[in-house]
């Protein structure tokens, strides 16, 4: 058994929350600067010395840091501590793009997650990784190079949702074109980005932050992990990703800092986000919503789904009184309530008081909540999660469910009462039944076939293993193959490679792994002894008239004509296999010669017979191993390339590569997956070459 030197499956000492030292006035609080959570002590006889320890930590700690907090109070930054729900997605999301009608359809990305999840308040498009590297674009030629994306922000900004582009301070390695503190804030300035999310980084050096305020006033920065205080002052938001809380539910040390900072808890890998959303509740912060984790699908379950739907559209409707009322974490509960585990913080704002309260315990809490109110006041009270308002002569109680929250607000006589706004609110939660059902929704990627696409007529087509003779033969039978792949964050063919892991680290994440598969071939097959070259492509253009669908990057490294259309090959690459095609373009020049492309496992099987061949420069080779889980469609790739990036473990592999080695290759849409450094052969069937042979 390998030993990792760590338990991935328990939170590392770094991501664990920290105590609050209890003594007297002259304690020495700096140590909490560098806290993630706040840990609660277990007797409630100590909170009110906790919470008192909290307040004079976090005004010695502004007035150490001349924390102003000017950035909070300027109304074009002000939505930034509404953004309670921000989801990542890739921009080739199978829900956000249509890769059969090859169009965004942000309409239907954005009705799922209303439908699912309560809706979102932004939405950062994942762009780069894990595809960066394959050739030499750079992350911003990743963003620029996509057709129609002006128009997915248009229409996500027409939705009402915030939207942030991705920085990836790694991207070392790629082609240069300018330093990228002026790439980022003019990819902002040109999309009209409202966010960036800083992917790998804490925090933006004040260069950045300056050129980024310039290029879009207001312009909110969220870095992955926990921010510096110092920090906090010019980044509205951040991660609270792999935060461990305490049994008792602690307070997040960022935004008690700074109650308009906005948080969203995270923990990519995990089937059970209860302890999340419950610590999102409790201090009042957002959630990031991942299902989608670089290419491996990690979906919220029925139970998690429900209360984010529940809890979201209450959030939304009492943003002024969770970031601006008077906040007491663990305010006093009914007695018993306390003893069967449930915990609340409290807001009060111009008579206004909300609990937000969280059930640690195994079962349901059903018995009163908040302590008994003297009777005759003329209070009204709100079952914020029953969805009802209560009537006057009731005792205010709430359920809240095991590992689940629930929610009391008291409207005092002349408040406001939040009319239609909290009634919209209440509607919502009425309409989401509650569900104890956290079975995770499995959702494995099958192989699929090509896309309909352009096809060579019958009168086109007609050439045939016979005028191609130089390939190998695969026999038929049963082959046990090994495969060898890196352990990215893309996983390979059965879904996420991390699940419920704390941050994967070496020699977790990025090693080499070996797998062994089956393959079971009906038939004997030819594969193609090398890679179709420039002059054979050439030829199939020439025959068919063939153009495809999208012509985005299609062989743009060829000439053009006045015209636009394409002449040839560069001078002297007539023998070097064609690149800049996508799977499609493949695709019709196999079905041209009578064949197709060899799957991943018929290429591995050719690859070790006599007579198999890498054309120069060496490039990845399709396949015919296209798969999809719903949500993210991907090819494996065969063979390497002569291209490496270097600089950075985050790009895609580079070199060539033994027969045995796989590459999962997530397809990006409209064109950008046609690269310099991917081309392909063809294969045919053995059978039908034999019954042609045998035709007079």
């Amino acid at each position: 058994m390998i030993d990792f030197g760590f338990n991935p499956l328990v939170p590392r000492p770094i991501d664990r929350p920290t105590p609050v030292p209890l003594g007297g006035n002259d304690v020495d609080l700096t140590a909490l600067d560098d806290a993630k959570i706040f840990a609660a002590p277990d007797d409630p006889a100590m909170w009110p010395t906790w919470r008192a320890q909290l307040a004079a930590w976090c005004d010695d700690a502004r007035a150490r840091n001349a924390f102003t907090g000017s950035l909070y109070d300027r109304p074009d930054s002000a939505w930034a501590s509404r953004c309670f729900a921000v989801a990542q997605v890739w921009l080739w999301d199978e829900l956000l793009y249509d890769a059969i009608a090859r169009r965004f359809t942000p309409d239907r990305f954005l009705a799922d997650a209303r439908d699912r999840l309560g809706g979102l308040d932004g939405l950062v498009l994942w762009h780069a990784y894990p595809v960066i590297g394959i050739d030499d674009r750079n992350q911003w030629d990743f963003y620029r190079d996509v057709p129609g994306l002006t128009g997915l922000v248009d229409a996500l900004h027409g939705a009402g949702i915030r939207v942030f582009v991705d920085y990836n301070p790694w991207d070392t390695g790629t082609r240069r074109s300018s330093d990228d503190v002026s790439e980022l804030a003019e990819l902002v300035h040109d999309l009209g980005a409202d966010g960036v999310f800083l992917d790998t980084l804490k925090e933006a050096n004040p260069a950045l932050v300056d050129a980024l305020e310039q290029a879009r006033p207001g312009i909110a920065l969220e870095g992955e992990s926990k921010l510096p205080l110092a920090r906090i002052g010019d980044h509205s938001l951040s991660w609270a990703q792999w935060f461990a809380d305490s049994p008792v539910p602690g307070v997040l040390r960022a935004h008690w800092y700074e109650r308009r900072h906005m948080q969203h808890h995270v923990r990519r890998w995990n089937r059970d986000h209860s302890a999340e959303l419950q610590s999102a509740w409790f201090n009042g912060v957002g959630v990031m919503v991942w299902e989608v984790v670089f290419g491996a699908w990690v979906g919220w379950n029925p139970r998690d789904a429900a209360t984010l739907r529940r809890m979201l559209p209450l959030q939304r409707v009492l943003a002024n009184v969770l970031h601006a009322g008077t906040w007491t974490p663990l305010a006093p509960l009914d007695a018993a309530a306390i003893a069967a585990g449930v915990f609340a913080s409290r807001y009060e704002l111009n008579g206004l008081t909300v609990w937000t309260l969280v059930n640690r315990g195994d079962t349901d809490w059903s018995g009163p909540v908040v302590p008994l109110e003297p009777q005759g006041t003329q209070e009204a009270f709100v079952d914020l999660t029953g969805g009802r308002r209560l009537n006057p002569s009731e005792r205010p109680r709430t359920v809240v469910p095991a590992h689940g929250i629930g929610g009391l607000l008291r409207i005092a006589p002349g408040a406001d009462n939040l009319g239609a706004d909290l009634d919209r609110a209440l509607a919502i939660v009425l309409a989401v039944p509650q569900t104890a059902d956290a079975a995770f929704p499995h959702a494995r990627a099958h192989r699929i076939g090509g896309l309909p696409g352009p096809q060579p007529t019958p009168t086109q087509a007609g050439r045939s293993l016979r005028t191609d003779p130089a390939s190998v033969l695969v026999p038929a039978g049963q082959h046990v193959l090994t495969v060898r792949f890196r352990a990215r964050e893309t996983g390979m063919y059965d879904g996420a490679p991390y699940v419920d892991e704390w941050k994967p680290l070496p020699p977790r994440l990025h090693d080499q792994r070996t797998l062994e598969r089956v393959a079971t071939l009906d038939e004997p097959v030819a594969v193609a002894s090398a890679e179709v070259s420039n002059r054979e492509f050439a030829e199939f253009l020439g025959a068919t008239g063939y153009r495809p669908h999208t012509s985005h990057r299609f062989l743009s490294h060829w000439a053009a004509g006045v015209d636009g259309s394409l002449v040839t090959a560069p001078t002297g690459a007539m023998d070097e296999p064609v690149t800049f095609v996508d799977l499609d373009d493949a695709r019709a020049y196999a079905a041209w010669v009578g064949g197709r492309l060899p799957n991943e496992d018929e290429w591995q099987l050719a690859a070790h017979r006599p007579g198999f061949v890498r054309r120069i420069p060496a490039v990845w080779n399709w396949t015919e191993s296209e798969y999809t889980d719903g949500r993210t469609r991907f090819v494996m790739l065969k063979g390497g390339a002569d291209h490496a990036t270097p600089g950075s473990e985050w790009y895609f592999d580079g070199g060539v590569r033994e027969p045995e080695f796989a590459a999962k290759y997530l397809m990006p849409g409209l064109g950008v997956a046609r690269s310099s450094s991917i081309g392909f052969r063809c294969a045919w069937s053995a059978a039908v070459e034999a019954t042609d042979e045998a035709m007079p």
